[in-house]
């Protein structure tokens, strides 16, 4: 069983920064394909970026593309999200998710599914003035 723990939301202002941090514990193989997500009021689920498990593989929407990097600390079992310059439109619960899924499209292939087994309890993020 997997376990996912995020943290680092927070209240912003426009054109700010926050990092995002998404730590995996329990049962980890080294297949395991982590994202973020997000869900504003309202609004479906948005797959935000994922990494493949050595991180070789990413994926951003287009909507974060430029302002978003997604990275994976191996080591510790960690996952982070940056993001830069953001905006209103960002404001949403955040959550980290997790599949077991490799090959060189892992990351999209995570982003934009739809069964997705493991999934972490959401930070939220604001972004106003």
């Amino acid at each position: 069983q997997l376990q996912l723990v995020e943290s680092g939301g927070g209240l912003v202002q426009p054109g700010g920064s926050l990092r995002l941090s998404c730590v995996a514990s329990g049962f980890i193989s080294d297949d395991y394909t982590i994202g973020w997500f997000r869900q504003a009021p309202g609004k479906g689920r948005e797959g935000v970026s994922c990494i493949s498990s050595s991180g070789s593989s990413t994926y951003y929407a287009d909507s974060v593309k430029g302002r978003f990097t997604v990275s994976r600390d191996i080591a510790k079992n960690t996952v982070y999200l940056q993001m830069n310059s953001l905006k209103p439109e960002d404001t949403a619960v955040y959550y980290c998710a997790a599949r077991r899924v490799v090959g060189s499209s892992a990351a999209q292939a995570l982003c934009v599914s739809i069964r997705i087994p493991s999934w972490g309890q959401g930070t939220q993020v604001i972004v106003s003035s």
